[in-house]
Parts: structure tokens; sequence; C-alpha cells
């Protein structure tokens, strides 16, 4: 987390318009709406879109595995310092396969002891495309095990939660109730 507080207060029931409330759809008529989705609702335009991409990502037709997709959003996340993408993701990630032993290890990367090869390949594309947003030819090569669709849908994974940790950085989207900060992300201001 990089900040203390919002600097974009997440609208409450009462705030939202209709619109909103509608797009929610189910969140909202089960009463739980994350803090992102109450943040977003301040562009109901852009929330729809987002969502749609999104739901792309988070999809079975994204070609990953939901445990490889979870490898690359919490590497991402991580390497973003993105304190509730972490903490929601740790918890998706344990229902997609990860256990406590690997979600801790990703915390220390490609070179950790302990990684598959592909996870391994996986973990530094994710590194590459975070600092210098391309996947080296040595790295391409170590993801030969994945189909084309599969290496195209870990470039747009790492791409849609980067894009993810920019704005709950940026608009210092706080934790939900129920999500715990890593301490190693806790660099609030």
């Amino acid at each position: 987390m990089r900040l203390k507080k919002a600097r974009i207060n997440p609208l409450s029931n009462e705030e939202m318009s209709d619109e909103m409330k509608a797009m929610l759809g189910e969140r909202f008529d089960r009463g739980k709406v994350f803090n992102i989705f109450r943040t977003l609702a301040h562009a109901p335009k852009a929330y729809k879109q987002f969502m749609r991409w999104g739901g792309y990502i988070l999809s079975d037709r994204n070609d990953l595995s939901a445990r490889d997709r979870e490898l690359v959003v919490l590497r991402a996340g991580y390497n973003w310092k993105a304190g509730y993408e972490w903490a929601q993701h740790v918890v998706i990630g344990k229902e997609a396969g990860l256990t406590d032993e690997e979600v801790e290890r990703i915390k220390a990367g490609p070179d950790a002891n302990g990684w598959s090869a592909i996870d391994a390949a996986m973990l530094q594309a994710t590194d590459e495309l975070t600092s210098d947003a391309f996947i080296t030819d040595a790295t391409w090569s170590r993801l030969s095990d994945l189909t084309d669709k599969q290496k195209m849908d870990l470039v747009m994974t790492v791409g849609q939660y980067t894009q993810v940790s920019m704005m709950l950085n940026s608009f210092g989207v706080q934790l939900d109730e129920g999500l715990n900060l890593d301490p190693d992300l806790d660099g609030r201001r």
C-alpha cells in the first residue's frame, strides 16, 4: 500500500447512481462491493469497459490456468507494490491452487528455489514486463511449453494487472474488510 487513505473516496451506497447500482448488479444486491469497484463507480463508463476486459482476463477464455494466471498477477502486483492487489489475489490465488509457501515464494521471484522451469519462466517474463515492457528472447524461449495463445494471455494478464496496480496505488484504494496487508508491501505515507 502506498497511501494511508484514499485520494478518491469509494462511493457509499447512497452516493451511487441507479445506473451504477445496475452495473454492479449482483454485487450490489449481495452488499459486498469491493473498494476498487466503489472507487471506479466515479466513472461508470470506464467501469463498464474495465469489467469487460477484466472479465476476459479472469475467465476460462484466458488460456493460462487459473493457478498460472494468479502466479503472474501476484508477481505483477508485488512488483508494483500494490498492497490491495496482493491482498485480494492472495485469496484468489489460494482458491486457484497456489499454496501458502508458493505465495510467499512469489515475493522472492523467479530465482527462488522450488519453482518448476515453467513457473520460473513465467515469473521472469512478469519481471521483464514490469521493468521494461518486453520479454527477452532468452525468456521467450523458456516459455516454449506454453502455446502462443498462452504467451499472449500472459502478456495481457500482466498488462491488465499493471493498469490495475497503477489505479489502486494512485487512487489510494484501501483494503476491504477482512483482508490483510502484507508487511512487505506496507509503504504507506
